[in-house]
Formats: structure tokens, C-alpha cells, sequence
């Protein structure tokens, strides 16, 4: 088995443990205060019911695109703790309802830390085996906190933001339209210009030159080396 195969196993536990395994947990707790209440108290497992059909329906869509994990672990921890602590008001038992906050702040960070154990489990360290993987891997760059160079199995997309959508904020490219990557250093007294509302600090650093379509982009990133790398074996890989 090669490293690339072992950290995919732990990859896929890890995010199997996000998306289905954290509204497996709720759907016990409420099941279990249910069998004490009345039929109809049985109603509130429609919650945690939906929170897996959801976690089923999404997971392989988002198995292989790191940007989601972080949203929806944070998201299922929140909600789980939430309900788990204000269901047992069916039954008339009160005083859980008062963890409600903390509870949903301690279910928020366990599905946020899962999601960073599998982006850690996969990212690190970087490996040029990666680029044969079918995952999206996810650059940041220096001098800009949100924005993130995202290179998919058939396209790269530099966003602003990590909720960029429009035009102007994200800009994507098929793997065969890129011509060039180089690497250069740069001193942070650069002024950079982007094709997208994208403000980047001048940091000093490598970064990466990257031609695609008739643009070009410099992208300061400490992974500059990495990132052409991997790029180049996957538009190699496509060619």
C-alpha cells in the first residue's frame, strides 16, 4: 500500500466520522430519551434523521474537496449539540437545556477539529503522489488571510474569499489552458495586480508566476515549489 493509499483510508474515517458519524451519535442520544417519553416524543428523531440523509447525500459530493469539511463539521457538531441537550425538555427534564451554549460551542470545535485532522492527515507533509490523487488540494496564499488557490483534478480556481462565487471574486481555469508556471521570489515591495477584486500585503517570499488563458498571476505562497509540482503532474497527467 503506498503512502498516498494509507492516507486516503485515514482521510475517508475521518470524514465518514463528519458527515455521518456526528448525526449517528445525535440520532442515539435522541432515540435513548425518546424510549423514556411518550409515542410521541419519538417524533424528534426526525432531526437527527435528516441530519444523516443530509451527511449520506453530501458525503460523495464533498469526499474529495477539503473546503467543505470545516463548514459541515462545524455546522453537524453545533446543531448536534444543540439538540441534544434542549430535546430532553420532552420529558420535562430541564436542566440540560442550560449546556445548551456550551454544548453547541463544544459540538462546533469537535466537528471543526475532525475536519482539520483529515486536512492534516492528508496534507501533511505534501507529497508529489498527491497530484495523482483525485482530491482538490487547497493552497492559501501569503499576505491575503481568505484567499486560497484551489487545484482540482481538471482545473485550478484562484478565489478572494472561501465563499467566492461571481466572476469578479473567483476565476477558474481548465488544466489545459494553463501555459506556464515558474517560480520566483519576491522582495514585498511588489505592488500585484490581479485579474479578481483580490488585495494581497506584500510579503517577501516565493510565489508562483502562472499563465493561463492570456493572464498572468503571481501567487505568494510558501508552498510555491509544491504547488508548481503538483500542477505540472496533473496537467501532465490530463495532456
Amino acid at each position: 500500500m503506498t503512502e498516498v493509499e494509507r492516507r486516503h483510508r485515514r482521510v475517508q474515517r475521518l470524514v465518514a466520522l463528519v458527515y455521518v458519524g456526528i448525526p449517528v451519535v445525535l440520532l442515539v442520544i435522541v432515540a435513548w430519551v425518546s424510549s423514556r417519553g411518550s409515542a410521541a416524543a419519538w417524533i424528534g428523531c426526525v432531526l437527527p434523521i435528516a441530519m444523516l440523509g443530509l451527511g449520506l447525500y453530501l458525503l460523495p459530493k464533498h469526499r474529495y474537496q477539503p473546503r467543505w469539511w470545516a463548514g459541515v463539521g462545524g455546522l453537524f457538531g453545533a446543531a448536534a449539540g444543540l439538540i441534544a441537550t434542549l430535546f430532553p425538555l420532552v420529558l420535562g427534564v430541564w436542566w440540560p437545556a442550560v449546556l445548551s451554549i456550551p454544548a453547541a460551542i463544544f459540538g462546533l470545535l469537535v466537528g471543526l477539529l475532525l475536519a482539520r485532522r483529515a486536512n492534516l492527515a492528508l496534507l501533511v507533509p505534501v507529497v508529489p503522489e498527491l497530484a495523482e490523487s483525485p482530491y482538490e488540494l487547497v493552497f492559501r496564499l501569503r499576505g491575503a488571510p481568505l484567499a486560497t488557490v484551489l487545484l482540482g483534478a481538471d482545473a485550478i480556481e484562484i478565489r478572494g474569499t472561501p465563499a467566492a462565487r461571481k466572476e469578479e471574486q473567483s476565476r477558474s481555469y481548465p488544466l489545459s489552458a494553463i501555459t506556464g508556471t515558474f517560480p520566483v521570489d519576491l522582495s514585498g515591495s511588489e505592488r500585484l495586480k490581479f485579474p479578481i477584486a483580490l488585495t494581497v500585503v506584500g510579503t517577501p517570499g516565493p510565489a508562483v508566476i502562472l499563465q493561463a488563458s492570456g493572464e498572468d498571476w503571481v501567487l505568494p505562497t510558501n508552498e510555491a515549489a509544491i504547488l508548481i509540482e503538483l500542477l505540472d503532474r496533473r496537467r501532465t497527467a490530463k495532456a
